[in-house]
Parts: C-alpha cells; structure tokens; sequence
C-alpha cells in the first residue's frame, strides 16, 4: 500500500474544468471513506480535487499520462486519477482508462462510461483505480501486479471492454480500451451527455425569439388554418421532419460545427466520424426539445386566442381537441423554420458554446487555430 509519512494515502483527482470536476466533486464527499471500508485494515484516505485543464492541446494518452507523472511529482500525492470528458484513442481504439503502477497514475475518460449513472459510474471506476494503485509498488519491468483484477465498472456485456495494447515506452502499464459497435454507441452515448444538448435551447435565444413570433403570427392566420386542415398526418409528420432537419442542418453550416479531420489516416478519419456522429445527435437533441416546447406554447396560445365561429367559417369544420392539435403541430414546424432562419443572428462562439463541453470547445478552438496556420 502506497501511503504517506503521516500513514493516510493521498488520493488526487485531477479533473479537466466542467463537468468532469462537478464529477470529482461529487465523488470526493463519499470518496475516502468508500475507499477505507473497501481497502479493509484500517487504512484510511484523503481526497483532493483539483481541477485544471490537463488535455490542452493533445489528446495523446501517452503525452497525458507524462503530464499527469510531472503534476504529481510536484505535490505530496500518492495516487493521482485524472479524469477528463474527452474521447481519447490509443492504437485505433477508444481507450477507457490508462494505468501506471508503477507511478500510482490513472488517466479516465469519461466518454466510454456511457450516459446513464453516469457519477455511479465513474464513482466505481475511480474506486477500483485507486484500490488497484494504492497496493504494493510495482517496478516498470514487473509491470502490473499479478493480482489486479480486471476492474469491474469496465466490464459488460452492454460494453465490450477490454485489455488493451500498451507501447513499450509508455508510462501507462495496464490499459483498457472499447470496441465494437456497442462499444462505439456507448462512446457517442457519453459524448453527447458531456456536451449537455438542453443547453441548446436557452443558448439559441435569437432563433428562439424568431420561431415564438413566426408561430405566434401564424397560429392566427386563415392559410394556415386552411393547410392545417387539409393535410393529413404522413404530410404533418413529412413536414415535422423536414422542418427539424432543415434547423439541424443549418446550424451545423452556419456555425461551421463540422468536423474535417486534416489527417488521412485511418484512426483520424474514424475520430472525425464520432465527432461529427456527436454533433448531429447533441444538435438533434436539442432542436427536438425546442420544436416539443414550440407544440405547447403554440397549442396553449391557439386555445387562448382562437374563436371557434371564426374557425368554422374559414375551414368549415368545427374547431375540437383535435383541429387544436394539429394546429399547432403544423405551427410548430412552419415556427421551426422561421427559427432556423434566426439562428443565423447568433454568433458561432455562441452556438457552440451552447452546444459543446467546454473542453470540446477548446479542442476545436485549437483544430482550428492549427488550419489557420
């Protein structure tokens, strides 16, 4: 057991800024006497977060777990987990967690864990990590001790994750990666949930404002009473779609959320299809949820502003619980579009701000500092 002078083992979390420190945070009030009542022997634990942007600028594991080796020689910490919101790839796969024995490190992402439970999750991952680092020093040449049992949280049928291959020069001594495609689904599952996409709606305030006055104006218009009446509900669900995906697609041009990886390689292009993957499904996220909102208040305001005389006159049909449905499901996708059109009043940072984590903000800020030059 790797312990300090004063015989409690110092356990660092090293968090990328965002939600992987609300994570560390969470974590670390439960954290150290978790780790005592599994450690057993009276051992005991002190837990510290520290929360700093260790992945800028790479998203290298070997470069990572270097860094993470020299932030911990520079403090009094026996264990360091750095944990980061990223997707990291090592030799074609998406890697889970590094570990060096050796140097009491381990480096996870987040991403692999998946979407759901996602704090019990890491919570248990981070568990094991520290059990399995904090137990008798191993040399680099020994490599992992023989009794490191093959972390539970990683393990699944849902998740095929597995032993990965680890380079001779690296620092890590014990990797994991996924693979297949339910490992893939996990991992896009976890990108979408770091970049939050509820976020979406009340970053899009412009576009927002737009599609509330187009519905507004357009829940008393005779037209579109007419057309609302008249279409049937292949066409209301044809125009639904192709209202939501006119918004999707418009806003990954006009913000240019488009990921075009500079690199032919393989693992580069196979990165640039699960960032762009997380874009659509973070984006489609959240214009669902405003186009759902867009049904509500449009349906609200219809019942509040529409005669039923005036109605039938103009449709010559009688204005029940259903015409009020379908109205303002129609509404819904004309306002939809009258939004795409205002989102382009909103600034790119904006957009993106609302839809990415903030370290995949600056990946892409540095993606696209790098083309420039």
């Amino acid at each position: 057991m790797r312990v300090s002078s004063q015989g409690v083992t110092v356990v660092a979390l090293l968090a990328d800024p965002d939600a992987p420190t609300e994570i560390a945070q969470r974590m670390a009030r439960t954290l150290p006497a978790r780790l005592a009542d599994k450690s057993g022997q009276g051992r005991r634990f002190d837990v510290e977060v520290v929360s700093e942007p260790f992945t800028a600028g790479t998203e290298d594991p070997p470069t990572l777990m270097r860094r993470i080796m020299d932030r911990g020689r520079a403090e009094s910490w026996d264990v360091v987990v750095a944990l980061t919101d990223l997707p990291l790839h090592s030799h074609g796969r998406k890697l889970v967690v590094d570990l060096s024995h050796a140097h009491g490190l381990a480096l996870l992402s987040l991403p692999p864990l998946g979407g759901l439970r996602l704090q019990t999750r890491a919570r248990r991952a981070v568990e094991e990590a520290v059990l399995s680092l904090a137990g008798p020093r191993a040399t680099e040449a020994e490599g992992p001790p023989r009794s490191q049992p093959l972390l539970g949280p990683f393990v699944s049928r849902l998740a095929p994750i597995h032993p990965g291959q680890v380079g001779e020069e690296e620092t890590a001594d014990l990797r994991y990666v996924v693979s297949g495609p339910r490992g893939y689904l996990r991992v896009l599952v976890g990108m979408v949930r770091a970049n939050r996409p509820w976020r979406l709606v009340p970053g899009l305030s412009k576009a927002l404002a737009a599609a509330l006055a187009t519905g507004a104006v357009a829940t008393v218009n005779s037209t579109i009473w007419n057309l609302a009446e008249s279409l049937s509900v292949p066409r209301l669900v044809i125009a639904a779609v192709g209202s939501v995906a006119l918004m999707i697609g418009w806003l990954i041009v006009d913000a240019q959320l488009w990921h075009r990886s500079g690199e032919v390689s393989r693992e580069a292009r196979q990165r640039a299809r699960l960032y762009n993957a997380s874009t659509v499904v973070t984006v489609g996220i959240g214009v669902l949820v405003c186009y759902g909102g867009l049904i509500v208040i449009n349906l609200v305001w219809a019942l509040f502003i529409l005669n039923g005389q005036v109605f039938a006159a103009t449709t010559r049909t009688p204005l029940h619980a259903a015409e009020y449905w379908t109205l303002a499901w129609f509404v819904a996708s004309v306002a939809t579009v009258g939004g795409a059109l205002g989102s382009g009043l909103e600034s790119d940072e904006a957009i993106r701000a609302a839809a990415y984590s903030k370290r995949e903000q600056e990946r892409r800020h540095m993606l696209q500092d790098g083309d420039g030059d």
